[in-house]
């Protein structure tokens, strides 16, 4: 990866002594449809880091140049995103996290959680509808407990090398000195009309003349700075226990759409340690992140389904199947039997996800039965020569339909960070706060998470509880789907990826599996292949992407086909020889780098 004279001025803010003379920069450079053409994977013989954004890419890698375990690279990234990407993530958000030390797989479990004091009910109406999305997600109503420091900290406390402190020293030169706005914050912060009306965001994102802050600003935020001074000193208990909570709290339960976070919520919230959802996909292990996550699930069902079609159809084999040249900006085009293939499994893997899946503390989730080999052989057969257009949810061994499938709206966010170091110990991990901008209360120099609205705003359906209801102390449904491939004959570790996304990232995650390891891409090529898939409602596909014969094809099969604007962010490191290949997604500003 080659950066531009003005990136590399921007990126020496985390060279040697931290700091560089204060200027006004250019954003990284991106094509006027967001894709970035004529990227090129990334070889490292060492270390690898990849995130959403160069600067925070920049400061993984200078950990692991350190010494530092992929861990140790993960924290220093994550301060860094909630600094420059603070739409997408941040430390008044949640995280999951797969790590590989080397020996086995563990997940990372830090899920926002809701308040003791919340209701079923916390998002319907008076006469007993639910709320308009915005008017849920803005203000303290939509605010779960956040889980991004104690997740990353258990983690680091098994697996860290250097100092908790020193992984905040990027993160906090870089507020004090401050960043240059890239060209994505700008557009968002040009896209959403509740920055205004935020004064602390207004007076953080806006100019003096209440417009947004020009491509290139230089944006500083000295309260993050020294929020990051102090979380570096004493930890996340000064998050959870000290000032910053209390100053959290307050602005949840002051605000007109007020929320009912309390200190005692925070003083309680642990994040956890679970077991890791894995399973055989062809010559891999493929391994992901269990409730309250769905995405691991939903993928491992996904490519189950599709492993049973090519035992029942060996024509129907996806590696047969390979992308065909294509004048769009990949440069590459899947071909419509598989983009069919993928997108009717899919289905399949949705259906169930609705019905079964939310925290598994409050519910109970058939994790073994939902991924069990002969109940996805059952599900493949549904997978025929037309589109089946909506499935239904199965019935897997020992589940019961006592509850009611989740209708609620799927929804777009998040962001995704990969890392592995010297040792060859790895991770990939997923962190959002929620939609973009959360819930757009702003403490302290960060913004907090609107995550409760990925409860069902609908407790109850024809008698029956959702799964995915609103409770206290529960953890919403999520679809982010970190992800790590092992080869199954030698158990080496693969590839570790994952993207942003909201409910789209069970796709994303798909295709890019299925282009490493069914066609053989290189991690670049297939974090850029064109998106598609089904969230069990249409097809889609994306625009600007997808060729007229596809979408006729995908007709002519009974696919209702909706061209629509994917934005991914996958980030993707993959083993190469003795070595590591990285690739970012072009449709973002994010970037690989290693030694």
């Amino acid at each position: 990866m080659k950066f531009s004279t003005p990136l590399m001025s921007a990126l020496c803010l985390l060279g040697s002594g931290w700091a560089c003379a204060d200027q006004v920069l250019p954003a990284p450079p991106e094509l006027a449809s967001g894709y970035r053409s004529g990227l090129q994977p990334v070889h490292a013989s060492r270390h690898m880091a990849a995130a959403a954004n160069p600067l925070a890419s920049e400061a993984g890698r200078a950990m692991l140049r350190a010494g530092g375990s992929a861990i140790d690279a993960a924290i220093a990234m994550q301060m860094v995103l909630t600094l420059v990407e603070p739409q997408s993530s941040g430390i008044g958000g949640g995280a999951f996290i797969l790590y590989w030390d080397g020996q086995r797989v563990q997940a990372f479990d830090g899920r926002e959680a809701a308040p003791a004091a919340v209701t079923e009910r916390l998002f319907l109406q008076a006469d007993g509808s639910p709320m308009p999305f915005r008017a849920a997600q803005i203000g303290g109503r939509s605010v779960g407990v956040p889980g991004v420091l104690r997740a990353l900290k258990l983690a680091h406390e098994q697996h860290g090398k250097l100092p908790w402190g020193n992984l905040f020293a990027p993160a906090i030169e870089l507020a004090r000195n401050g960043f240059p706005v890239s060209a994505r914050l700008h557009t968002l912060i040009a896209g959403d009309p509740f920055i205004a009306r935020s004064p602390a965001m207004a007076r953080y994102f806006l100019d003096e003349q209440g417009r947004p802050l020009a491509v290139g600003t230089l944006l500083r935020n000295p309260a993050l700075a020294h929020t990051f001074e102090q979380i570096a000193a004493q930890g996340p208990e000064v998050f959870y226990r000290g000032e910053i909570g209390e100053a959290i709290v307050a602005e949840v339960r002051s605000h007109a759409n007020a929320g009912y976070l309390s200190r005692q919520d925070l003083q309680r919230y642990q994040a956890r340690q679970r077991e890791p959802v894995c399973g055989p996909y062809k010559a891999w292990q493929i391994c992901g992140m269990p409730p309250p996550s769905s995405g691991g699930v939903a993928v491992l069902q996904t490519l189950g389904i599709l492993e049973a079609v090519q035992r029942a159809s060996p024509q129907r084999d996806l590696a047969a199947l390979r992308p065909v040249p294509h004048a769009s900006p990949a440069g590459l085009e899947p071909p419509p039997l598989a983009v069919h293939l993928v997108a009717e499994a899919e289905r399949l893997a949705f259906a169930d996800r609705a019905q079964y899946l939310a925290d598994s503390d409050y519910v109970p989730v058939p994790l073994k039965a939902l991924t069990d080999a002969g109940y996805l052989a059952s599900r493949a057969k549904q997978v025929g020569e037309y589109s089946m257009k909506h499935a239904r949810p199965g019935q897997p061994m020992g589940a019961q339909l006592a509850l009611a499938p989740d209708r609620s709206p799927l929804r777009i966010s998040t962001s995704h960070l990969s890392a592995v170091d010297d040792s060859g110990q790895a991770l990939a991990m997923t962190t959002s706060v929620e939609a973009a901008f959360g819930s757009h209360l702003m403490v302290k120099g960060f913004l907090l998470n609107n995550t409760l609205t990925d409860f069902s705003f609908i407790p109850q359906e024809h008698g029956k509880p959702v799964a995915n209801r609103v409770q206290p102390g529960k953890r919403p449904l999520s679809a982010m789907a970190p992800t790590l491939v092992f080869s199954r004959a030698s158990g080496e570790l693969v590839a570790s990826l994952g993207s942003p996304g909201g409910s789209q990232i069970i796709g994303y995650v798909n295709k890019a599996l299925v282009g490493l390891l069914d066609w053989q891409l290189d991690p670049q090529q297939a974090a850029g292949l064109p998106n598609f898939g089904s969230r069990n409602a249409g097809t889609e596909v994306e625009a600007g992407m997808a060729s007229p014969a596809l979408i006729r094809q995908l007709a002519a099969w009974g696919h209702e086909v909706t061209p629509m604007t994917m934005t991914s962010g996958m980030q993707i490191i993959q083993r190469n020889g003795e070595g590591w290949s990285g690739g970012a997604d072009p449709r973002r500003e994010g970037v690989a780098l290693g030694d």
